[in-house]
């Protein structure tokens, strides 16, 4: 299946330079620009061939999934009890007080305040501190309009 794409655009390119000695002389040039672009192509397809087989031949792909699920089990047991609290706590004060700031719906708070109580990983953390700071930027964007009503 490789190389099949660099044959097409080979033949095409041969089929123009064939042309070239057929067609009257008005399309030579025409003809040498297409000639030119087909035969680059078939170029670019047989580096694009050969870098796909050497990195199929000197690479696994296994070692890299291998190295990212290792990587991802490092970074989950890094969480040690106690930051996993501390975060917890402070996820929950800044909660309460965009609650006071912000117009949020109470099924919304309830909410955050179940995935603050059910935090186990740093992909959670990091879902809900992104969560707060666009709560915590929608307070400011509301304190500014109310400062501008006055």
């Amino acid at each position: 299946m490789g190389h099949i794409p660099t044959a097409t655009v080979g033949a095409l390119a041969s089929v123009l330079t064939g042309l070239y000695f057929v067609l009257p002389s008005a399309l030579h040039f025409t003809m040498s620009v297409f000639i030119i672009a087909a035969w680059f192509l078939v170029v670019i397809c047989w580096l694009a061939q050969k870098s796909a087989d050497y990195m199929h031949k000197h690479s696994s792909g296994h070692e890299i999934k291998k190295k990212l699920t290792e990587s991802s089990q490092f970074q989950t047991g890094q969480l040690s009890v106690k930051d996993l609290e501390q975060t917890k706590i402070q996820f929950s004060i800044d909660l309460e007080e965009l609650q006071d700031r912000v117009k949020i719906k109470d099924n919304e708070i309830e909410k955050l305040k179940k995935e603050i109580a059910n935090l186990k990983t740093l992909v959670e953390i990091e879902s809900l501190r992104t969560e707060l700071a666009q709560l915590k930027m929608l307070a400011a964007q509301e304190d500014t309009k109310r400062k501008k009503k006055k």
